[in-house]
């Protein structure tokens, strides 16, 4: 029997979803070659916060928009696509798991546990649950980003680089907002990742890594409207850390129909994982899980 991929069915995308067939089949055959995790391997594990900025630019997504007071705890996995030795160019890639559960809390309108969570404000003021079958899924959000450029045409390209603290990290691909098609970025305002291969985490000073993130239209300029700080997690086993931005959006945020078209395939063949979804309050392990 066919695995769900979540996906409606896209008379109208034919384009899409042979693409989507044809990445599916590429990301099984590299899963066989490269087991668990076709790309992005190896990785290091970080924790932190995300604070929104007062009166940031509005981009039509109540995930911006509704900003909180306070932080907003975050879990994330920075990487190298190709598993390529640093100091040697490769695509840089930085997912966050956001805990939107805060988000909501800290805005004044707290989820109902048993409806998912409150996607809240000036973009909608509607009840919304987000993608999945569990409660910590519901309560969490992913965004993917990779290293690519900031303007257009490059921030639709993936570009390779040497270090992660001097890359442009985008989502290269929009989400649909209220207001249309909106993208998000991050760009280091401080530090670095203490590595992105975890076999030199050993050792590895675990100073701030501080990001701004920013978002913007498919052609327009970049709003900042969050500030992020990562750190080293002391557990650093990345079961439960399969992160899905289409599956798991942020409020008031959706994927177009052609992109969970292209995307969604390859994703299910190959985030096939048994572990307990981690969330961003979830304890540190014990020394030697």
């Amino acid at each position: 029997m066919t695995a769900p991929t979540g996906i409606p069915p896209l008379h109208r995308s034919p384009v899409a979803r042979a693409l989507g067939s044809l990445l599916a089949s590429g990301f099984s055959l590299l899963q066989r070659l490269r087991p668990p995790r076709p790309i992005h391997s190896r990785g290091v594990v970080l924790r932190g916060e995300m604070r929104w900025i007062p009166d940031a630019a509005p981009a039509g997504v109540s995930f911006v928009d509704d900003a909180p007071p306070g932080p907003v705890p975050v879990v994330a996995r920075v990487s190298r696509s190709v598993g390529l030795p640093a100091p040697l160019p490769d695509i840089i890639g930085l997912a966050l798991r956001i805990d939107v559960q805060a988000w909501a809390r800290r805005g004044g309108e707290g989820p109902d546990p048993d409806d998912g969570i409150l996607e809240r404000g000036r973009t909608g003021g509607r009840r919304a649950s987000l993608s999945g079958a569990t409660a910590a899924s519901r309560a969490v959000a992913d965004i993917e980003l990779a290293s690519t450029g900031w303007n257009v045409p490059a921030r639709f390209a993936l570009l390779p680089r040497r270090r992660a603290e001097r890359a442009r990290l985008g989502t290269l691909l929009p989400f649909r907002g209220a207001r249309g098609p909106v993208l998000f970025i991050a760009r280091t305002s401080a530090g670095r990742p203490p590595a992105t291969d975890p076999r030199k985490v050993t050792g590895a000073r675990d100073t701030a890594w501080v990001l701004t993130l920013g978002h913007a239209t498919a052609v327009g300029p970049w709003h900042p409207f969050a500030r992020l700080e990562l750190h080293l997690d002391p557990d650093q086993d990345a079961r439960g850390l399969r992160f899905d931005a289409v599956r798991r959006p942020v409020p008031g945020a959706e994927s177009y129909a052609w992109v969970r078209a292209a995307r969604q395939p390859s994703y299910v063949r190959v985030q096939l994982d048994d572990a307990e979804l981690r969330t961003p309050t979830d304890q540190p392990a014990a020394a030697g899980r």
